[in-house]
C-alpha cells in the first residue's frame, strides 16, 4: 500500500523486520517443542531463544545468492549462535515458518483493525442516539418517500457494522492459524505434538489437516470479509455524498479553517473524504478475485500464492485501517442540519403524506383499495404538476365527503410516521 494511506501502527507489521522477527518466534517456538519431547537439549533450546538474532540487510544479502528467503534467513540467524544452531529449522520446511508466521502477522493487524471497528461502533452509536428524533425524509429511487430520522439512518449502520463484528471474528479465527506439518502435510519428519506445541506457545489455531500449506480458502474468505467491511463504509459515505449534495445539504463533511475545496472555484465544499472512502473500497474489492485465485494450488503445494499475498494481505489491511479510521474522523466531525432536514419535508408540496390520507379512506371510510388510490393519486399529480400544496387540495376534493377535519390533520402528521423508533432502537440495544 502506499504511503498515503498507511498508518505507521499497521505499516511497521508489514516491515522486513517484523516478519522476520515472526520467522524467529516460529523458529524458536519450534526448538522449544522439540526440547520438551526430548529431542532437542533443552539448554540448546534456550540459548536459541536468548541468543538468535537476525538483521534485515543480512538476509536480502543472502537471499541475493540463495534465491531463497528462508534458506537466506535460518542462514543468517545461525550466524549469531554457536553449535547449536543445528537445531534451527530442525524437522520444518519452509512453510511451516511462513504460513506459521503470518498467522502472528495477522494477528497483530486484526488486533489493530478490531480497535478500529469497535471505536467506529461506538461512534455510530452515540450519533444514532443523538440524532435519534431529528426528522428528515426518507428516499427511495433518490425520490422523497415518507419522513424517518436521521438516528434511525445512523442506527441501520450501527446494524450493519455489528454484523460486520461478527464476520470478521470468524474469517480472523481462520488465518490466526499455522501449521508444522512438514513438506506435504504428513508430519513425516515432525510430530504432530510439535505443532500443538508450537500453536499453542504462539496463541495461534490449529488446522485439522494440512497440505504443506494452509488452506486458502481460509484467506479467500478473510479478504472477502475485509472488502465487505469497505463495502459497508462505501455505503455510509454514499449515504453522506448525496446528503451532502447543493440540492439536499442536511449534512456536510465538517470544513476546516485554510481548507479548500477548489483551485478554481471558491465556494466549492466537497466530500472529499467521503468520495476518497469510495474509491478504496473499489480498491478493497478487487482484491477479492486475487484471493480466490489463490485458493487453487497445484497437488500439496505451489508457490503462486504467494507473490499475489505479499501484495494483497498487506495492501488489505492497511487499506481497511485507513479506511476505518478515516470514516471514524468523518463521522465524529460530521456537521447535520436538523433545520435543512425540515425544510426539504415541504420541497414535495406534502406530498410524503398522500399514503396516509389513502390509508384514511380505506380504513375510516371504507372505500375500496382502487377508488381510494385513484382519488388520492389524481390530488398528488395535480399537486406536483402545478407546484401546489397538497393538503389544501385534499381539503377541497371529495375526499373530505369521507374524512373529518381530524382525519385530515392526523393524515398530515409527521410524528405518526416515527411512533415506533424507542422500539426499533430498543431491538438495536441503543435504548441506555
Amino acid at each position: 500500500m502506499i504511503e498515503r494511506y498507511t498508518r505507521p501502527e499497521m505499516g511497521k507489521i508489514w516491515t522486513d523486520e517484523n516478519k522476520y522477527a515472526a520467522w524467529l518466534e516460529v523458529e524458536i517456538a519450534a526448538t522449544r517443542a522439540w526440547a520438551e519431547q526430548g529431542e532437542v537439549p533443552a539448554a540448546d533450546a534456550e540459548k536459541i531463544a536468548k541468543n538468535a538474532s537476525f538483521t534485515a540487510e543480512r538476509v536480502a544479502e543472502i537471499e541475493a545468492v540463495t534465491h531463497h528467503d528462508v534458506v537466506a534467513f535460518t542462514r543468517t540467524v545461525s550466524e549469531s549462535l554457536g553449535p547449536e544452531k543445528k537445531w534451527v529449522h530442525f524437522g520444518l520446511t519452509s512453510t511451516d515458518v511462513v504460513d506459521t508466521a503470518q498467522g502472528l502477522l495477522l494477528k497483530q493487524a486484526d488486533e489493530i483493525i478490531r480497535k478500529d471497528l469497535h471505536e467506529l461502533k461506538e461512534t455510530i452509536a452515540e450519533k444514532a442516539k443523538k440524532y435519534k428524533y431529528t426528522v428528515e425524509m426518507g428516499r427511495t429511487h433518490g425520490v422523497q418517500a415518507e419522513p424517518t430520522t436521521f438516528g434511525l439512518k445512523l442506527a441501520r449502520w450501527y446494524a450493519e457494522i455489528n454484523r460486520d463484528i461478527d464476520r470478521f471474528e470468524r474469517a480472523a479465527k481462520g488465518v490466526e492459524s499455522g501449521k508444522i506439518s512438514g513438506a506435504v502435510g504428513t508430519f513425516a519428519n515432525v510430530s504432530p505434538e510439535i505443532e500443538t506445541s508450537v500453536m499453542k506457545q504462539l496463541g495461534l489455531t490449529q488446522q485439522s489437516i494440512t497440505s504443506q500449506v494452509l488452506p486458502r480458502d481460509l484467506h479467500a474468505e478473510y479478504i472477502a470479509m475485509l472488502a465487505l467491511i469497505a463495502t459497508s463504509i462505501e455505503n455510509w459515505a454514499t449515504e453522506i455524498r448525496g446528503l451532502q449534495r447543493s440540492e439536499i445539504h442536511e449534512v456536510e463533511e465538517h470544513f476546516r479553517a485554510g481548507q479548500k475545496g477548489s483551485s478554481a472555484m471558491p465556494h466549492k465544499r466537497n466530500p472529499i473524504g467521503s468520495e476518497n472512502l469510495c474509491g478504496m473500497a473499489r480498491v478493497m474489492r478487487g482484491h477479492i478475485v486475487t484471493a480466490y485465485e489463490d485458493v487453487a494450488l497445484w497437488h500439496e503445494r505451489d508457490i503462486s500464492h504467494s507473490s499475489a499475498e505479499r501484495v494483497i494481505l498487506p495492501d488489505t489491511t492497511i487499506g481497511i485501517d485507513y479506511m476505518l479510521h478515516r470514516f471514524n474522523r468523518i463521522l465524529t466531525n460530521l456537521d447535520v442540519f436538523p433545520e435543512t432536514m425540515l425544510k426539504n419535508m415541504d420541497r414535495t408540496y406534502g406530498l410524503i403524506y398522500s399514503q396516509r390520507v389513502l390509508l384514511k379512506l380505506i380504513d375510516e371510510a371504507g372505500l375500496s383499495r382502487e377508488k381510494a388510490y385513484d382519488m388520492v393519486q389524481k390530488l398528488t399529480a395535480k399537486s406536483w404538476n402545478e407546484q401546489k400544496q397538497f393538503r389544501p387540495l385534499v381539503e377541497n376534493s371529495e375526499i373530505m365527503n369521507y374524512l373529518s377535519k381530524e382525519d385530515i390533520d392526523d393524515a398530515f402528521d409527521y410524528h405518526y410516521h416515527l411512533r415506533y423508533v424507542d422500539d426499533i432502537f430498543k431491538k438495536l440495544g441503543l435504548d441506555d
